[in-house]
């Protein structure tokens, strides 16, 4: 890493992405002189995409990010297991990057941002989504997906090429899915 350089890892699921995710990396862009998406797992969700996948989708949603805006800085989309801050040392990461969509993800990612600080030494940057991805979740998307017949409705919160994967996704039954709609 060049001294002085700002290198933040914006850490998550991304099961699958949204448009609040794709927000996120745009203005995280402006912030910081490098910004990695790093797709991990987290051990109390079961993925809907595999790891594969996820990092395919990011990729290509990011290089259209990327070709939209090409003064900004460079994003690289990285798979990582285990701690997001293990992963955040690997790769010279600084910062750790998070969207905040509501009171209650302020909560929590405070509480992970403290612990990351004081375990790790690494400093979190919050970036508040804006008004319309305030209610946008992975986990909302993967319930209308489930439930719903018509996954047209999803094109305010998710770019078109995540709703195909999930056309796919949906016909293919996963158990996932199944889940879901059983849980509904």
């Amino acid at each position: 890493m060049p001294p002085g350089q700002h290198i933040a890892v914006y850490p998550g699921s991304f099961d699958p992405v949204t448009y609040g995710h794709l927000d996120v990396v745009r203005r995280g862009r402006r912030l910081f002189d490098r910004l990695i998406v790093g797709v991990g797992q987290n051990p109390g969700k079961a993925t809907l995409f595999s790891a594969d996948e996820r990092v395919d989708l990011a990729r290509r949603l990011v290089a259209d990010l990327v070709a939209e805006e090409p003064a900004e800085s460079p994003v690289e989309v990285m798979h990582f297991d285990g701690l997001t801050v293990d992963f955040a040392r690997d790769v010279g990461a600084t910062v750790i990057l998070r969207g905040i969509r509501n009171l209650s993800d302020l909560q929590y990612e405070v509480q992970q941002a403290v612990t990351n600080r004081e375990v790790a030494g690494l400093d979190t940057a919050f970036i508040v989504a804006g008004q319309s991805f305030a209610y946008t979740s992975s986990s909302l998307i993967k319930q209308i997906t489930a439930m719903g017949n018509d996954l047209g409705v999803l094109s305010s919160m998710c770019p078109p090429l995540v709703i195909e994967r999930l056309r796919e996704k949906k016909a293919q039954n996963p158990e996932s899915l199944r889940r879901l709609r059983e849980n509904g």
